[in-house]
């Protein structure tokens, strides 16, 4: 992983990009890149590159240009096919002058255009600027693993992996929350792309491409998720048996993350929570990793989050060399400001704080690659969410009947105060809009009241602007044109990837901590093979009857400790709220929720976060705080803070003179006298 940011001029007027603004864009995203810099500069644009080197070590130097000059390149991330498609192109006539697969990319772009990015098995945000042609083509991966952010303003397009590269180029573009992004992240947890919480910032949407030609902007998907449509043994679904399918998979994976350890020119580590996913990835990254294999954990303080007893249970089998770190709240209340100035976005959980520990606990370990269990559970159904949806469509066919709505009991065991504990209130819950369980979404309703709920806190002016749209609404406006032919599963499936995975998991749980501390991460069952895989699967090698994941369980239990495949599943979480109120809490937190920075933030009611807050105090332990006011209180909280440091004040890249520029490119025919 990098960082990567430019600067392109729209039209003849625009002033070109100065190399101030491109160093401080480059300084601003020195931690996504701490081994080199790099410079491009014409009179139409500029390319920074602020390089995490992994692959070609000595020759990989960004910007990159095509052996004869014509195309330069920014790129963050890793394309795990780039030998299969280097060999390719050589037998096409291609010659290259390095081993990375930077110089693939170009090369593949130049022979196949825009459907290079759909022969690309990878992770990835990227620029390719092509002078003679005055074309910037900007590309994402499938997932949106690695961030890419634009802004078109005074006549110029500002791009980079994070939005403070962005403010940092240029002051005069607008520091300001977009209440559409606000009203998305307090309904779906995160902003969608193309939307963002700043105003003017745009995100591209993962599997997306957007070209600029000659001033003028266009963009298309080139990848979404597939899956079968209708019933029978029709076009891409899988017609083995189970037993076939739970071997497909095992195959799939073993390769999968046989590529991410291989592909690499330094030691991988490997995450590992105690749970299915991240043991089974750690138990096959074991076998190729060589003699070291380096696995890290977290603990927590708190019993009701810890899993060590089965972390250390897989790392004994797999002989790993394994490090732990150990949470408690006030670890999570320390370094909450600095989690949020990598998110820049809210956030309505502290998981992402534990993470960013854990990171800063492989970079102290010389580890800059990491594997990590991240999209298992999307891609097999191992949500509860997935069961819910499951339980609620049965019932809806039959909403007076008492014994399907006692399936609720089998959800959310793991909580202590569950949502289904009391029948009465689980069945009102629960309950709602029963009428419309086959429409879309009606699986991930239940999330979306949940957390709408927060916007009680909105202040009448951030109220009535969330009022006037319906994020629910525009999402599904958007669905393909087959979603109605998927399967209720697959549809549950589709937005769960479109929005919590991409908007949240991946970004402010995965890229944002991992690359807070120069790590980079890397996640097997996002593998292009494994997920076509996955979504060709019948759904009941899926979730067979209420049980998750039923063909990874399978393809895992000849490897993995049998604690390990039949312990109930735990989604990671971390202690919430109350993290922020012990007697020693850190003065920003009164400061962030005063009457005064509220008012000035303008997005919540003071004296309604005042009663919040108070009930907060009250309190002794998570177990009696609800959900929806821990997801509140953390909300409000990162958005003060999201507020401080992004709008309040103006974040500035580092520009240090003294600072080595490994590669230095001005294209001084085409620059201005």
């Amino acid at each position: 992983m990098c960082g990567i940011a430019g600067i392109l001029a729209l039209n003849a007027t625009a002033e070109p990009p100065s190399r101030e603004a491109l160093l401080r864009m480059a300084g601003a995203v020195a931690h996504r890149g701490p081994d080199e810099r790099g410079l491009y500069r014409d009179r139409r644009a500029g390319l920074a590159h602020a390089r995490l080197s992994v692959v070609d070590l000595r020759h990989g130097q960004q910007p990159l240009a095509d052996c004869d000059g014509l195309a330069w390149i920014v790129f963050n991330g890793e394309i795990f096919n780039y030998l299969e498609l280097r060999d390719r192109l050589f037998a096409l006539g291609h010659r290259f002058r390095t081993r990375s697969d930077t110089e693939v990319i170009l090369h593949a772009y130049r022979e196949w255009g825009q459907a290079a990015f759909e022969r690309m098995n990878g992770q990835w945000a990227l620029a390719i600027w092509d002078p003679a042609a005055g074309r910037l083509v900007l590309s994402r991966d499938r997932y949106g693993i690695c961030p890419l952010h634009f802004c078109e303003h005074g006549g110029r397009l500002f791009f980079a992996s994070e939005v403070k590269a962005i403010f940092a180029a240029e002051a005069a573009i607008p520091r300001a929350f977009d209440p559409a992004g606000i009203d998305g992240t307090f309904t779906m947890w995160a902003a969608v792309a193309p939307q963002n919480v700043f105003h003017g910032i745009r995100e591209l949407p993962p599997g997306h491409v957007r070209i600029y030609d000659k001033g003028m902007a266009r963009e298309y998907p080139f990848w979404r998720p597939r899956f079968p449509e209708g019933p029978g043994r029709g076009q891409g679904r899988f017609s083995g048996s189970l037993d076939e399918a739970v071997e497909e998979v095992r195959l799939a994976l073993e390769a999968a993350t046989a590529l991410r350890i291989l592909q690499a020119d330094v030691p991988v580590g490997c995450y590992l929570s105690g749970g299915l996913d991240s043991s089974l990835v750690a138990t096959l990254g074991r076998r190729f990793a060589g003699e070291r294999f380096q696995t890290f954990s977290l603990r927590f303080a708190d019993a009701e989050y810890d899993e060590t007893e089965f972390q250390r249970l897989v790392a004994d089998m797999t002989g790993s060399e394994h490090h732990e770190i150990v949470v408690s709240r006030s670890d999570i209340a320390a370094v909450f400001p600095q989690v949020i100035r990598h998110t820049e976005r809210p956030i309505l959980r502290t998981a992402p704080a534990p993470l960013y520990l854990l990171s800063r606990l492989v970079r102290e370990r010389g580890i800059k690659v990491v594997l990590t269990g991240e999209g298992a559970d999307e891609m097999f159904a191992g949500y509860d969410l997935f069961r819910e949806g499951k339980v609620r469509r049965f019932w809806g066919r039959q909403p007076a009947s008492t014994k399907r709505a006692r399936l609720l009991e089998r959800l959310y065991p793991y909580l202590s105060r569950s949502p289904v504990r009391q029948q009465a209130l689980a069945r009102q819950f629960f309950g709602r809009n029963m009428e419309a369980h086959a429409a879309a979404g009606f699986a991930h309703d239940t999330r979306w009241r949940t957390t709408s709920a927060i916007k009680r806190l909105f202040c009448p002016e951030m109220r009535a602007a969330s009022e006037r749209r319906d994020a629910v609404s525009e999402l599904i406006s958007t669905l393909p044109v087959e979603f109605p032919r998927w399967s209720p599963l697959a549809q549950d499936q589709y937005l769960e990837i479109r929005t919590l995975m991409s908007s949240y998991l991946l970004s402010s749980q995965g890229d944002r901590m991992l690359m807070a501390h120069s790590i980079e991460g890397r996640f097997p069952f996002l593998d292009d093979n494994v997920v076509s895989l996955a979504n060709a699967l019948p759904d009941a090698y899926k979730l067979r009857g209420l049980d998750e994941k039923h063909v990874l369980k399978r393809a895992a239990a000849p490897i993995l400790p049998p604690e390990v495949v039949a312990r109930k599943k735990q989604p990671y979480r971390a202690p919430n709220a109350l993290s922020f109120f012990a007697t020693d809490a850190p003065a920003y937190i009164r400061e962030a929720l005063s009457e005064r920075a509220l008012r000035a933030a303008g997005v919540f009611d003071p004296q309604s976060v005042a009663r919040l807050v108070g009930k907060c105090q009250a309190r002794t332990g998570d177990g009696d705080m609800s959900n929806s006011d821990n997801m509140a209180l953390v909300g409000v909280l990162s958005t003060q803070l999201l507020h401080q440091q992004f709008v309040a004040t103006r974040p500035a890249g580092v520009t240090n003179p003294d600072l080595k520029i490994d590669v230095d490119y001005e294209h001084r025919e085409k620059m201005p006298a």
